[in-house]
């Protein structure tokens, strides 16, 4: 029986073993050891560094054979804890590889080795003091043991570790790496650092790129604090579980003590232990003490914590990852985003406030077989130690070098945008000279997952959360770029430049504050002068539509437009830009598309048309002026029609949407259509 044949090597693998040989794995051999082993991946990848670092196919076969032996003979599997004791009984000592715990008890340190299975094994102090982290959560690590009776414990206690050593590497150069990497592109880099996390690149676009490599952030970067909710089956929690030894990630509740240590300060917490701290399946932490939350939002803010009469500092940062339960288009249009949260989460909202970045992760496709990669990528333990040794730069003043932040970030969105696009920098510009279109890709996301945390705060219903249009200028030419959320609109939906006549841009807003944005085209058909609204148009949008049709047949001698009016029928389409089907009445929008489709004239470049009208002509005034400039703003629009009725609330509107939008009032459907169109 002959064996599979190894995967094609394109020339990013050949590159790759010539840059960084000796440091690079093929990614399908991890996954062919791990389906016999649970073992985390660093330290498949530990063993797979050290025996298979090769391009050679038969160095590699000779490899993985010795890993495999390895695993098996020095690996211990959870039902096999007796069967290890004896063999370090019988032999007297044995080298094995295992999870191991510290506790201190009565001033005595005591390892408790895990799927060894035994609670108390002699540990010399210089290891506890060495590799702090086995006091919270414990390691993984080569472990030399012996087997001798101790007289104190009455030969109770017989196991004694000779020699620890975690499965890290002994030392790491961070300019060589800086060095190294400027033989790579931009692209050919962040198609490397996914196959080291296990991915192929080239079945993805390049946002889906940089929204898994997001996921890295908190390993490089101190103190950040990222959210990421989405569907189950797409790798949310994988980052910090299996990418390094310095991530701890719990499954359910824990206590201020576990998290930021005992009061006594003899026990230090996690946030001071690890790099990354994850909480995954949010949900279930429903039962967590409320005060866990409450000193985790002065951590989050400052890194900072009070225990007993000290106050503290660490450095970890903090995920949080979640299910959601709706499609993500339900969830936007009927509630917000950190609906998945528990309560204790959910309704603090200066606690959500402090999370740095919002990780889109409807966005990111349940992991299938063609996701995984069979290329060549960093051995895991390297990419850690990379990541490890970054956080010590800093690289959040970058940005301003070419680009300023606009008006509605505040101090801590400010704090937020510049955490995510050092850390971005980082992973893709270790060297931190990224060029300015690379820099303004990078800031355009980080300002992205800000702005995701603060329009779910908006909609939650806090005043203090309403300014969201971020944005960002380029120092050189002054121009300022808006950006918004994919989910939520905020894209320059409305066009600068004039649309073909018939096409205007349409909004409304509900009771609750939820507005619609429509692209209204009427296109002409011979016919009798019938409405034909498309298949989608129905409620009040349909009837709104009928009453402008109506007041046009019925006035159109008044406009002139009689004849046209008896030999065309009237085609209209609704695009709903913003996906969330809010029933909108858009009546003075339709009569001032139809009236630029009969006269070949296009309307304002960049308008809204806001009002409604009855059938007689009567204007009917919105119901409020902030929530649909706003959005008109945050989209693109340059002007607005607006009934004069609503000169009042145009007060109640922000400074900003003012600076940015001109206000065009009407007090009738005649004013409205010529001011509306572009008649020169």
């Amino acid at each position: 029986m002959t064996s599979a044949q190894p995967p094609a090597r394109d020339l990013l693998d050949d590159k790759v073993n010539r840059v960084f040989a000796g440091k690079v794995v093929r990614k399908d051999l991890v996954r062919k050891v791990k389906v016999g082993a649970n073992v985390p991946v660093f330290v498949l990848e530990y063993l797979l560094g050290k025996y298979c670092a090769s391009s050679d196919e038969l160095a590699i076969q000779m490899g993985l054979q010795v890993v495999n032996d390895t695993l098996a003979d020095n690996y211990i599997r959870p039902d096999e804890s007796t069967k290890a004791q004896s063999k370090v009984k019988e032999a007297g000592k044995h080298t094995f590889i295992d999870k191991i715990k510290v506790r201190l008890v009565d001033s005595q340190y005591w390892a408790e080795v895990i799927n060894f299975g035994h609670r108390n094994v002699h540990i010399p102090d210089h290891y506890v003091r060495n590799f702090d982290r086995l006091l919270t959560g414990g390691i993984w690590a080569q472990i030399d043991m012996r087997f001798e009776y101790d007289e104190e414990g009455k030969g109770k206690y017989p196991f004694w570790i000779d020699k620890l050593t975690p499965i890290q590497l002994a030392t790491f150069d961070l300019e060589d790496y800086r060095t190294r990497r400027t033989e790579f592109s931009t692209e050919e880099w962040i198609d490397l650092l996914l196959r080291s996390m296990g991915y192929e690149p080239s079945e993805m676009e390049h946002r889906l790129k940089l929204l898994f490599l997001l996921r890295l952030i908190p390993l490089c970067e101190r103190n950040y604090n990222l959210v990421e909710l989405g569907p189950r089956g797409t790798g949310k929690s994988f980052a910090v579980q299996e990418l390094s030894p310095y991530a701890a990630l719990l499954t359910g509740p824990t206590t201020v003590a576990n998290l930021f240590g005992h009061m006594n300060g003899k026990v230090k917490g996690m946030v001071s232990i690890w790099d990354v701290v994850g909480f995954d399946e949010v949900a279930d932490l429903q039962k967590m003490p409320k005060e866990v939350i409450t000193t985790m939002k002065t951590y989050c803010e400052s890194g900072q914590f009070q225990r007993g009469a000290e106050s503290l500092a660490g450095d970890a940062s903090i995920a949080l990852f979640g299910n959601t339960q709706q499609p993500i288009d339900v969830m936007v249009q009927t509630g917000h985003l950190f609906a998945p949260m528990p309560d204790v989460i959910r309704d603090d909202m200066a606690f959500i406030d402090r999370l740095h970045g919002y990780l889109p992760g409807w966005e990111i496709p349940k992991m299938r077989n063609e996701f995984f990669t069979d290329h060549y990528g960093f051995v895991i333990d390297y990419l850690a130690e990379t990541l490890k040794e970054l956080r010590k730069v800093n690289y959040t003043e970058l940005c301003d070098l070419h680009f300023g932040l606009g008006n509605h970030l505040n101090a801590r969105d400010r704090k937020a945008v510049r955490r995510t696009v050092s850390g971005l920098v980082k992973i893709i510009h270790p060297h931190g000279s990224p060029c300015k279109d690379d820099l303004e890709d990078l800031l355009k996301l980080a300002i992205e997952c800000r702005r995701r945390v603060k329009e779910q705060l908006k909609k939650m219903g806090s005043f203090e959360y309403s300014q969201t249009s971020f944005s960002y200028a380029d120092n050189e030419s002054g121009e300022e770029h808006f950006v918004g959320v994919p989910e939520q609109g905020g894209q320059d939906l409305i066009a600068a430049e004039p649309m073909a006549p018939g096409s205007v841009y349409a909004t409304s807003v509900t009771g609750d504050g939820t507005v619609g944005l429509y692209r209204l085209e009427v296109s002409l058909s011979s016919g009798s002068g019938k409405l034909k609204p498309a298949g989608g148009i129905s409620g009040p949008m349909k009837e709104s539509l009928s009453r402008a049709f109506a007041f046009l047949q019925a006035n159109k001698g008044a406009f002139s437009i009689s004849q046209e009016a008896d030999r065309y029928d009237y085609n209209v389409e609704a695009i709903d830009l913003l996906g969330n089907k809010v029933g909108a009445e858009v009546g003075v929008a339709f009569f001032v598309a139809a009236f630029s489709a009969i006269r070949r004239a296009p309307a304002r470049a960049g308008m809204l048309v806001i009002g409604d009208m009855s059938i007689q002509g009567n204007i009917k005034a919105a119901r409020s002026l902030v929530e649909p400039l706003q959005v008109a703003m945050d989209n693109g629009a340059r002007c607005a029609l607006i009934p004069a009725e609503n000169k009042r609330s145009f007060l109640d509107v922000n400074t900003d949407v003012i600076d940015k939008i001109d206000p065009i009032f009407y007090n009738d459907v005649k004013t409205a259509t010529f001011k509306g169109l572009d008649l020169n």
